[in-house]
């Protein structure tokens, strides 16, 4: 007994829906920790195309976190607008085609967010390009 056409476009159509809604991938979990020095505090504004995080100050040496399920279609990305003392940079803090683990720590430091991983920390620049 074959299956008919209606059949298949129904189950692709479920199988994608259940990919979108995270069944099938894991939780990213991102933790953004405050490493300016002096003691200065930050604001962080971290959004996606589809999730707005909203505005958080994170005084310093404290940290902001959120968890998410990325897209099986390597299109989910994250970006932050940080700003201290009347400055405003950004970064992409999370882009499927980039990262690949479930946990991310980043370091924010007045010359960029460092990644910390396992006995390595990685310092990026910060966005130029508006």
């Amino acid at each position: 007994m074959n299956a008919s056409p209606i059949t298949w476009l129904l189950s692709l159509m479920l199988l994608f829906l259940a990919s979108e809604a995270g069944l099938f991938e894991p939780k990213v979990h991102v933790l953004i920790y405050n490493d300016l020095q002096n003691g200065t505090d930050l604001t962080i504004h971290c959004k996606s195309k589809n999730d707005d995080l909203g505005v958080h100050l994170l005084t310093y040496r404290n940290d902001y976190e959120f968890r998410f399920r990325p897209s099986i279609l390597l299109d989910t990305w994250f970006y932050c607008s940080i700003q201290w003392n009347g400055t405003m940079h950004w970064f992409d803090i999370y882009t499927s085609k980039r990262d690949t683990c479930t946990f991310y720590l980043w370091n924010v430091r007045h010359e960029g967010p460092c990644l910390v991983e396992y006995k390595k920390v990685t310092c990026y620049s910060w966005n130029t390009n508006a």
